[in-house]
């Protein structure tokens, strides 16, 4: 009977964290149609296609060495031990594809390896995987309608499958350093996707710049309203569903957490400290609400602003909604929107950024504060079952919200921009960007100059259109 209901344990594992994935899967379709909605028609399929091909690329490349980076640079490495070693995670590895358990063939693989990760590790692989993508199309959004998509693809590399998963390494697994120094608590990852790839997409746009015409001579910005308020609806709320899923995948669903002297299974959050579906249920939805009120208020009923602050929202209070109650997630999700709101245009103005989807402010300023607020409203709470660690104090999240958005997203950011900006595969030329990106490059050959013509006239029309 134990070995029948440990077998189930494990199937049942592994069945959720499948299905956690194809709700996540929600997130990248909601970002495809968002995305579009905000850019303008004669862009629809540059800005479609891509997002679509990180698919491809991230999930490759997060294969061969990103799941890898997250198991072996907990310590680092470096700062309180060396690499460690992951042989199920290498690309090589049996376990990395079928496998049914039993005796391992490989000789860096133990009984346990094989009996463990044989039905866990694609699944668990595939969540962080869209983790990966999710941290890739917060950036896609910032800088769409003018950057090339070669460029991007090797930015989005960059983050997802080696920024974003050793800061996953360093702050979101059990035994990662900022764990153990800092008490770094942040249970569904307003730092660790949010508030990284706010602050890379931030890098990215400074060297990038802004998108013709978005700005006045006097360096008064102009209003570029999306194309389809529609679809920026719908994929508003794609991303809300799918994020739903998310928390849960940040779960694990059912483990021994050996509380006092007895057995006592529960689900636990990615330290491994419990928790419930319950209570992120609770937490999830109010914060969700205080994030689409406040952005009401603040935006004085702006519909683009009012979806994009629920998702602010649940971002802002989400490092620390596994022990938040659920008026606290709310009241933390309120402020959160506040502050990016007032953040995202007093930088507008202040250095001339183009955030075209607001994302630099909806996940980097909202996860940076989510960051600090858990650490102010934990004060003192453990953030892991392991009573040697650190303590959540406000200090210690604070150093890792820094680390988080500057450290490990902004300089990359900024540093692999410029240096595609050096070789010209950056920005789109001007020519191209004013007909618009779904034009070819033959189509502008053949036509260049009646075609530059025209647009010209177009751009002209458009900025007289323009608030």
């Amino acid at each position: 009977m134990d070995n029948e209901l440990a077998s189930l344990g494990v199937i049942f594992t592994e069945f959720y964290y499948w299905v956690t994935v194809v709700f996540m899967f929600l997130i990248h379709a909601g970002f495809c149609v968002y995305e579009v909605g905000v850019s303008r028609r004669k862009n629809h399929m540059h800005t479609l296609m891509k997002n679509t091909m990180i698919i491809p690329l991230v999930t490759i490349t997060f294969f061969y060495f990103g799941w890898w980076i997250y198991f072996a640079f907990p310590n680092g490495p470096g700062i309180v031990g060396g690499l460690l070693s992951a042989p199920w995670a290498t690309p090589w590895s049996e376990l990395m594809g079928p496998h049914m358990g039993g005796a391992p063939v490989s000789a860096t693989l133990t009984t346990d390896d094989t009996a463990f990760w044989s039905r866990i590790n694609g699944v668990f692989w595939a969540a962080f995987l869209l983790f990966s993508w999710t941290a890739a199309s917060i950036v896609s959004g910032a800088c769409i309608e003018r950057i090339r998509s070669g460029g991007f693809w090797i930015l989005a590399v960059l983050l997802g499958s080696f920024c974003w998963i050793i800061d996953a390494a360093w702050g979101w697994h059990p035994d990662g350093w900022m764990v153990q120094i800092l008490g770094y608590h942040d249970a569904y990852a307003s730092g660790v996707i949010h508030a990284i790839a706010g602050g890379f997409a931030l890098g990215v746009l400074i060297v990038l710049g802004a998108r013709i015409g978005r700005f006045k001579k006097d360096g008064t910005p102009r209003v570029i309203a999306p194309q389809n308020p529609w679809l920026v609806t719908i994929g508003l709320f794609l991303i809300y569903t799918g994020f739903w899923g998310f928390y849960a995948a940040c779960n694990v669903p059912m483990i021994d957490v050996q509380a006092g002297d007895g057995v006592f299974f529960s689900a636990t959050n990615i330290y491994l400290s419990p928790t419930s579906l319950s209570a992120i249920t609770f937490n999830f939805l109010m914060s969700l609400s205080g994030g689409l009120l406040m952005a009401y208020v603040v935006s004085k009923g702006d519909a683009f602003w009012t979806y994009s602050g629920g998702l602010a929202g649940i971002i802002a209070a989400s490092a620390g909604n596994d022990l938040y109650h659920p008026i606290q997630a709310m009241l933390v999700a309120a402020g959160g929107v506040f502050f990016m709101y007032k953040m995202h245009y007093w930088v507008e103005r202040r250095f001339k950024i183009d955030d075209a989807v607001g994302a630099v402010a909806v996940h980097g300023y909202a996860g940076f504060y989510g960051v600090v607020m858990a650490g102010f409203m934990l004060w003192g709470y453990p953030t892991s079952p392991n009573p040697e660690y650190a303590l959540i104090t406000p200090w210690g999240n604070f150093i890792g919200a820094i680390i988080m958005f500057g450290v490990l997203g902004f300089l990359p950011g900024f540093i692999g921009a410029t240096i595609l900006n050096k070789f010209g595969m950056l920005r789109i030329p001007r020519e191209i960007e004013l007909v618009g990106l779904d034009v070819t490059t033959e189509i502008l050959a053949e036509e260049e100059s009646h075609a530059i013509v025209e647009a010209e006239k177009a751009y002209a029309h458009e900025v007289g259109l323009i608030k």
